[in-house]
């Protein structure tokens, strides 16, 4: 009864992040038809919480902060149990936290640079840290596991699309360079990953789910 009820509430945790993954990615686009004045090429995409609908970008910080920490609680019910796994588990509960801090303190989309425009761009180190971090344990984690060795290939795979996409967002950072486009890059390869997983999860916490004793 205990083994099926843990599987129940993963698939719960799963399907919220899932959820919320699947609305960001929603949200993202909408604002791309709503601000057209904002080049993507030289915009990041952290730029669209300044101005008209700001709230709407607000609310994908927020929906990828609930993705992350829904995704997090699901793995540590339903997931490898290997150390780095579980330190991977970990910092997708610090991105859960850098990404409600930037839903708090918008960036700064023209000089002079402001104190709240400080601590966004902070909280976006951190969260891009950890998440990467975070992404490449749980990518290398993954084959610990019978359940889910299959996944394994896929998620090394968007791992290191992640890490490629991310290397190219820091090399655009001047002036001239379409950081803008390396940064929808990173953020595509990052849901990608995500939302991947929330699916695998999910398969898996079901699966789980057959094998549990009988109520």
């Amino acid at each position: 009864m205990k083994t099926h009820k843990a599987e129940g509430t993963s698939v719960f945790f799963a399907t919220a992040s899932i959820a919320c993954f699947t609305y960001s990615v929603i949200a993202l686009l909408l604002l791309h038809i709503l601000r057209p004045d904002y080049a993507p090429a030289h915009h990041f995409i952290s730029d669209y919480a300044v101005g008209p609908y700001g709230w709407v970008m607000t609310t994908w910080f927020l929906a990828m902060s609930c993705g992350c920490l829904m995704l997090a609680i699901g793995m540590v019910r339903c997931g490898p149990n290997w150390i780095a796994a579980r330190i991977g588990t970990f910092l997708l509960g610090v991105a859960s936290i850098g990404l409600v801090v930037s839903a708090i303190f918008p960036t700064d989309v023209r000089l002079p640079e402001t104190t709240t425009g400080e601590i966004h761009y902070i909280s976006f180190l951190v969260n891009i840290g950890s998440i990467l971090v975070a992404i490449l344990l749980l990518s290398v984690s993954f084959g610990s596991q019978p359940r889910w060795r299959p996944y394994r290939p896929t998620a090394l795979t968007l791992a290191a699309l992640v890490v490629l996409a991310t290397v190219l967002q820091f090399l655009t950072l001047h002036k001239g360079a379409p950081y803008g486009l390396a940064n929808r890059l990173a953020v595509t390869a990052l849901i990608a990953w995500l939302l991947a997983t929330s699916i695998r999860l999910r398969a898996v916490a079901r699966a789980s789910g057959d094998w549990a004793e009988p109520l």
